[in-house]
C-alpha cells in the first residue's frame, strides 16, 4: 500500500474528545478513546480543558503506536471555536466555549459589523455561534488581549500547532458559520479587517494539505517517528461529508449526528436559504460551497432522554400512531429550524418506550425538515450516533424519496478525517433502510408537520 497504513485521528466534538486509530484501507477504527470534553467555569470565561486535552491525546498516541504503529495524524474539531496565541505560541486567552451568552451583551455593536448573509452564507445566532462575534466579545472585554494576541488559528489547527509548530487556519472551519469567510470567493470577509485581525489570521489552507511533522518533542513524548505528517485538519460535520464526496456523484445528502445534527446537500435543488431556521453554506474539504441546516440534535436527545434506557416495544409503536403523542419543536430553542419555539409533548408518554420512540421520530421529523430547506435531493447518508437509531432511521426513510443509508463507522468523522491521508472514496459499510409501514409513517409525520407550524407545547 502506497502512503500511511494506520491514521490516528484527533476527533474533538463538543461532548467528547476522542483519538481514534484508522486503518487506511478498511477505513475502520481499530482502536478509540474518549475523554469527556468538560468545559471549565473560568476566570475569564468558560473555556476548554485544552491542557488536560492534550495530555490524554500524547498518552493515547504513544498506547496506539506501541500497540499497532501510527503512520501518520489528521485532527477533526467542531466548529464555531479558535484558538488565540501570543507571540511565544502560548495561549493568549482561554479558548471560550461558544456556548456562553457573553457576546449576546454587544450584539447591537457587532451586528452593525457583520458582514450579510448573502455575502458569508452564515446566520446571525446566538452566543459565541459566529466566530467572529467569540472574537468581537474577548478584544473588548479583555483591555490587553490585542496587545497579546499574535495568531488566530482555527481549532483543528491548534491540536497541528501543538504537533508540529506550524501555523494554519482550514478552509472547512473558517466556512463554518464563522462571518469570516466568503464561500463564494475563497476568501477572508471585510469583518476580519474590521476587528483587525487581517495580520493575524492564520494562512487559509486546504484540510488535506500537509501541514507538517512532528516536532522534536512530540515524537519523544510519544515514540512516534519525527517524520510522521501531520493533515491541516478539518471541521467535523465536513470530516463526515467527505467520504461521500470521494465516492458519490451528486445529488446526495450526508447527515452528520453527534451534539449536532447538520444536514448537507450536494448538487441538490437550488433553494433561497432562510438564515432565520438556521440555514447556513459549509465549505467542503475541496473548498467547494455546501447548502446546509441543522438543529442541536444530539443534545435535544440526551435532555429528553434523562436517563430513559427503554427499549420501544410494538404496543409503544402502536400508541404513537393512532394516540398522537408528538414532541413538538423546539427542546432547544435557540438552534435548528424552529428557532424561538419551546416545544414539548402534546400529551405525557405513558410508558419509557413511547417517549424513547417519540424522541426518535421527533429527531428524524427534524431532520427531514433540515433536508428540505437545504434542497437535498437524493440519498441520504446518516453518520454517527443516529446511524444506530432505528425508530430514526425508519422515519427518516419513510419520508426521503430516495434512499437513506446508515453508515457503519463509530465515529464517522474519524473515517472522513483519515481520508485526508487515504485520498481515495471507497465507503466502509452503509445499509440501506426500508422503512416498516411508508404509509403510516408519512401519516405521523404529516400531523407533527402542522402541529409544528401550529402550536407551542410545554417541555415535560
Amino acid at each position: 500500500m502506497i502512503g500511511p497504513r494506520h491514521i490516528a485521528v484527533i476527533d474533538v466534538g463538543k461532548t467528547n474528545a476522542k483519538l481514534a486509530l484508522v486503518d487506511a484501507g478498511t477505513l475502520r477504527e481499530i482502536a478509540v478513546e474518549i475523554r469527556p470534553n468538560k468545559v471549565l467555569p473560568g476566570p475569564p470565561w468558560p473555556h476548554f480543558d485544552l491542557n488536560g486535552h492534550w495530555s490524554f491525546f500524547l498518552d493515547a498516541l504513544s498506547r496506539f503506536h506501541a500497540a499497532h504503529g501510527v503512520d501518520a495524524i489528521s485532527v477533526t474539531t467542531h466548529g464555531a471555536s479558535a484558538v488565540l496565541l501570543d507571540a511565544n505560541g502560548d495561549l493568549a486567552a482561554p479558548m471560550l466555549d461558544y456556548e456562553h451568552d457573553g457576546p449576546d451583551t454587544v450584539r447591537a455593536a457587532y451586528d452593525a459589523l457583520r458582514p450579510d448573509f448573502a455575502v458569508t452564507g452564515s446566520p446571525r445566532l446566538p452566543m459565541g455561534l459566529n466566530l467572529g462575534a467569540q472574537l468581537h466579545w474577548m478584544l473588548g472585554v479583555d483591555p490587553g488581549l490585542d496587545a497579546r494576541l499574535a495568531h488566530v488559528i482555527a481549532y483543528p489547527q491548534y491540536w497541528g500547532f501543538r504537533l508540529t509548530g506550524e501555523f494554519a487556519t482550514d478552509t472547512t472551519s473558517l466556512g463554518c458559520h464563522t462571518d469570516l469567510w466568503e464561500p463564494w470567493t475563497g476568501r477572508p470577509s471585510a469583518l476580519v479587517e474590521r476587528l483587525g485581525l487581517a495580520q493575524r489570521l492564520a494562512p487559509a489552507r486546504h484540510a488535506a494539505d500537509i501541514l507538517g511533522t512532528l516536532t522534536t518533542e512530540v515524537a519523544r513524548k510519544t515514540g512516534l517517528s519525527p517524520q510522521t505528517p501531520v493533515a491541516t485538519g478539518i471541521h467535523d460535520s465536513n470530516a463526515s461529508l467527505y467520504p461521500h464526496i470521494l465516492s458519490r456523484t451528486p445529488p446526495f445528502s450526508v447527515v452528520s449526528t453527534g451534539t449536532w445534527v447538520v444536514a448537507m446537500a450536494v448538487g441538490g435543488a437550488p433553494v433561497a436559504l432562510d438564515p432565520a431556521r438556521d440555514t447556513l453554506v459549509n465549505v467542503d474539504a475541496l473548498g467547494n460551497p455546501v447548502p446546509s441546516a441543522r438543529f442541536m440534535g444530539g443534545r435535544e436527545y440526551d435532555t429528553i432522554r434523562s436517563g430513559r434506557i427503554a427499549a420501544p416495544d410494538a404496543g409503544d409503536r402502536q400508541a404513537l400512531l393512532s394516540g398522537g403523542l408528538r414532541l413538538s419543536p423546539s427542546v432547544v430553542p435557540g438552534s435548528g429550524p424552529f428557532q424561538g419555539r419551546s416545544g414539548g409533548w402534546s400529551c405525557t408518554p405513558e410508558t419509557d418506550g413511547q417517549a424513547m420512540l417519540a424522541l426518535s421520530w421527533y429527531l428524524a421529523l427534524m431532520t427531514e425538515e433540515c433536508l428540505t430547506l437545504a434542497g437535498a435531493a437524493g440519498p441520504v447518508a446518516v453518520e454517527g450516533p443516529f446511524a444506530r437509531n432505528a425508530g430514526y432511521l425508519d422515519m427518516l426513510a419513510a419520508l426521503r424519496p430516495d434512499s437513506v443509508i446508515a453508515m457503519g463507522s463509530a465515529t464517522g468523522t474519524s473515517a472522513g478525517a483519515a481520508l485526508l491521508f487515504a485520498g481515495r472514496g471507497e465507503q466502509a459499510g452503509g445499509t440501506r433502510i426500508t422503512p416498516s409501514d411508508k404509509a403510516a409513517l408519512r401519516e405521523y409525520a404529516v400531523e407533527w408537520q402542522q402541529a409544528a407550524r401550529s402550536e407551542t407545547a410545554s417541555l415535560v
